[in-house]
């Protein structure tokens, strides 16, 4: 059974660096899991706290993820419209696949802004500080799941 424990939690581990940077997965909790599942085979342990504080990194790291955007949106000049925008395109962009998701604050922050009858140079501005906010996102989940693979690899040899 641990051998089996032990593959799976690789394979959530992986995955969830995939689910870093392909929206549809929901990397750091993935890799998470993967880190779990290890921990509940009976030659490799990790204590409470450590489990616990990677729970609290993993949700906190979720949860930016959707508002580092709107954040990025305000830093770059955004007005409320630009932020209801920018938020507006996250949640539809959630249904139309990785791109929308990509694309859809982007879009969002920029209608959102041109409707505040700002200038195309300001609602690109917003528009760009979502992005920039997308991809802040990104690379904290990248580093969260980047350091589940180490720990992972780290407790299988160590």
């Amino acid at each position: 059974m641990d051998v089996f424990l032990i593959i799976l939690a690789g394979f959530f581990v992986l995955t969830g660096l995939l689910g870093s940077v392909l929206p549809v997965l929901p990397g750091p909790p993935l890799s998470y899991i993967g880190l779990l599942l290890l921990h509940f085979t009976d030659k490799y342990q990790f204590s409470m706290s450590f489990l616990l504080w990677w729970l609290a990194v993993v949700v906190v790291v979720q949860v930016l993820d959707y508002v580092i955007p709107i954040w990025g949106t305000k830093k770059f000049g955004g007005s409320k419209n630009g932020v209801w925008g920018s938020t507006i395109g996250l949640v539809v962009g959630l249904f139309l696949g990785p791109f929308g998701i990509i694309l859809g604050p982007f879009a969002g922050a920029f209608v959102g802004e041109m409707l505040a009858n700002k200038d195309v140079k300001t609602a690109l501005k917003a528009a760009f500080g979502s992005f920039v906010g997308f991809l802040l996102g990104t690379v904290a989940k990248l580093v969260v799941s980047g350091f589940a693979i180490y720990y992972y690899v780290h407790t299988l040899v160590g």
